[in-house]
């Protein structure tokens, strides 16, 4: 079984497209939405779409990696999918039996997607940047085997997400980054473009993409050399 970890902070605009997209899935599953104590609807439209809602009950603001890592707890498939609140796929039944058909590498350790923005939101930037971004990762995963990529959606096995330990709580950027270098750790990372995954693009519509693209980098060298985000605090966009 597959289990679907969402983390949650007032996604309720959404978060029921998203959900119902994955419940087009006819694979043993389960969606968990790891919620970080939205004030919105979030939770109700959890419930109401037929997802397991694993609500935070800390006083300060809860990182991502907690959030995944709470999601996770509360798993119980062989097979671990963390996906960002605002993503969806076109056939998510033929996306995730063929990530199952990768995992019969015992040496595969960490499965990465091609992402995309929706056709509906993308600009000319957003096509040129993310096939740039997708083929440098590609690269990084299948050719040096240097472990990279976003956060839209990493899939692992249960067992080696506990090996690792789960995601660094501490973290509050590059987080993604981080668990998938470790995961590589004991075999290797994969990236498979016809795994395409799409998203709102929302926050490079919003940060706009100079800067968002010197904070991607600045985190990921900061992680690579360092060990440690470059940024502070991440901004929910939403």
């Amino acid at each position: 079984m597959i289990s679907i970890i969402i983390p949650t902070l007032n996604e309720e605009k959404v978060l029921a497209n998203t959900i119902q997209g994955l419940n087009r899935l006819t694979i043993p599953h389960e969606i968990i939405i790891s919620d970080g104590k939205s004030t919105d609807k979030t939770r109700e439209i959890a419930k109401q779409n037929g997802a397991k809602v694993v609500e935070y009950t800390g006083t300060k603001r809860q990182t991502i990696s907690e959030g995944r890592n709470a999601g996770a707890a509360a798993a119980s498939g062989d097979y671990l999918a963390f996906m960002d609140a605002d993503c969806s796929m076109k056939d998510p039944d033929t996306l995730f039996k063929r990530a199952l058909k990768h995992f019969e590498d015992p040496k595969l350790m960490g499965l990465v997607p091609w992402i995309r923005v929706l056709p509906e939101y993308a600009t000319f930037w957003d096509r040129v940047i993310f096939f740039c971004m997708n083929s440098y990762f590609a690269f990084l995963n299948n050719v040096a085997h240097i472990a990279m990529s976003g956060g839209e959606l990493q899939m692992m096995r249960h067992s080696d997400y506990i090996r690792v330990n789960g995601y660094n709580p501490n973290l509050v950027a590059s987080e993604d980054v981080d668990m998938l270098q470790r995961l590589a750790k004991g075999g290797r990372s994969f990236l498979d473009r016809e795994l395409v995954v799409y998203h709102t693009g929302r926050r490079a519509h919003k940060t706009g993409w100079p800067k968002l693209l010197s904070l991607w980098v600045m985190n990921s060298i900061f992680m690579t050399f360092r060990k440690k985000a470059y940024s502070k605090e991440w901004e929910p966009i939403r």
